[in-house]
């Protein structure tokens, strides 16, 4: 505990981030709810009794809202307001549009979670009743309760890291579809190939050849051992590879005679495999290009060779961290992050009873893919974290499984990350693994 009275850290925390939000709807200010849609939008101007003092519909894209805006201004003083607060679900990038008009009026905007106000319909009269208008009046409500939030305020260079990390993502997704779909459709027409190389799919050799022979056996066996290799010499840098390995050359050759496969299937199954190729290598192309503009604002940022002091972590899985975060110090502190991650435990416990206790599963799940994949690059060279993966998966009360013990690892990294970019410190491995303790837990710096 932290004082006499009783409260804890996490006691005073909410109780400031709630004097901060009470700061932004004080009593004094109406609430001018708004239900955004593309081209319908639904105000309701509230008190916070959650009566309601005017409504109004306007069917207009969100960059012509200002004058529905000022709107809402002149009601709230009318009704004998000193001024409105605007809230709003943070739908699609039209809150940013939101944002910007209510900055230039003079606003304060406040955004409330849609699985709230999901959840509020069914508490607002026992049903699951959904129109704009009940929604408007539930952010409302939402709102003068303070379950609510400061929405980011990005510049532009974070939010370009924002839409890259966002490229990112579906050039990764694409990769793997391209990589699943091949297997399949090798595995019914032609699956000697696969048995060419132990994980055919991550060698290089075995790309460039198959791109090469456009994965046609007959092709292979028309050029022959030799003018295969040669080509596949000159097709590898495409592929990003250095090297022929010719053991798996000389499978794929041997592969090319297997008759295995469905005969009807052949002729147009290796078709659509020679197109999932080349949506491979498209799709691995454009996600290298997307990574190295990732960095590139990470240098700007000058966090590049800060965020590489962390042992395991690279620029490009640091780089996918942050995309998804935005810039760490607007957290209040290195749990909030692992909060925002959906990494924190989730209690269960009531008296005596003491429940199995697992994450949360809120907040950002592109955040949790981002670090638990940083998670299996950092391992084999970060000491720290293998010890603490190690001590979880070894110990003898309530000990995790592999995966369980990646996921608090994940949630460990991100602390680590928190702490070096916050505090603009290199990472030390005694201060990592607790060896050297200054602080029991390090807060972010006012932004």
């Amino acid at each position: 505990m932290s004082n006499g009275r009783g409260l804890s850290r996490g006691d005073n925390r909410r109780n400031a981030r709630l004097g901060r939000l009470r700061q932004v709807l004080p009593r004094e200010h109406a609430v001018l709810a708004l239900d955004l849609a593309d081209d319908k939008q639904v105000f309701a101007l509230t008190d916070h009794d959650s009566q309601i003092l005017a409504r109004r519909t306007v069917k207009c894209r969100p960059w012509h809202l200002a004058e529905a805006i000022a709107w809402g201004q002149q009601q709230a003083l009318a009704a004998g307001f000193a001024g409105v607060t605007l809230a709003c679900e943070p739908t699609g990038h039209r809150w940013k549009v939101v944002d910007r008009l209510a900055a230039a009026a003079g606003i304060e905007l406040v955004c409330v979670q849609p699985l709230l106000v999901a959840r509020a319909r069914e508490a607002e009269d026992f049903t699951r009743d959904k129109s704009d208008d009940k929604d408007a009046q539930l952010i409302a409500r939402l709102a003068t309760q303070l379950h609510v939030y400061f929405p980011e305020q990005a510049d532009a260079t974070w939010a370009r890291l924002r839409h890259l990390g966002a490229r990112r993502v579906e050039k990764v997704t694409r990769l793997g579809a391209a990589r699943q779909q091949l297997r399949d459709l090798l595995e019914c027409a032609w699956p000697a190939a696969l048995d060419a190389a132990g994980k055919p799919l991550d060698s290089m050799t075995w790309r460039a050849a198959m791109s090469v022979a456009r994965c046609d056996p007959d092709r292979i066996h028309r050029l022959g051992r030799a003018r295969l290799a040669r080509a596949v010499a000159k097709e590898l840098p495409r592929w990003g590879g250095q090297r022929v390995c010719h053991r798996i050359l000389d499978a794929l050759y041997e592969a090319a005679a297997d008759p295995r496969g469905v005969p009807a299937q052949r002729l147009g199954g290796l078709e659509r495999a020679r197109f999932a190729l080349a949506d491979l290598l498209h799709a691995q192309n454009s996600r290298d290009q997307v990574e190295t503009l990732m960095v590139q604002v990470l240098d700007e940022l000058e966090l590049t060779d800060l965020v590489t002091t962390i042992d395991g972590l690279s620029a490009v899985g640091a780089a996918a961290i942050l995309a998804e975060t935005g810039d760490l110090t607007r957290f209040d502190s290195a749990r909030a992050l692992v909060k925002h991650a959906g990494l924190c435990p989730r209690e269960n416990a009531s008296g005596t009873y003491a429940g199995k206790t697992t994450i949360s599963g809120r907040g950002r799940p592109l955040l949790r893919v981002a670090s638990w994949r940083a998670v299996w690059g950092a391992l084999p060279h970060n000491e720290v974290l293998a010890a603490r993966h190690a001590h979880l998966t070894s110990r003898e009360h309530n000990r995790l499984t592999d995966a369980q013990a990646r996921v608090a690892v994940a949630g460990s990294l991100l602390r680590q990350l928190f702490v070096v970019v916050t505090t603009r410190t290199p990472w030390d491995a005694e201060i990592a693994s607790g060896q050297h303790r200054s602080r029991s837990e390090v807060d972010a710096p006012a932004a």
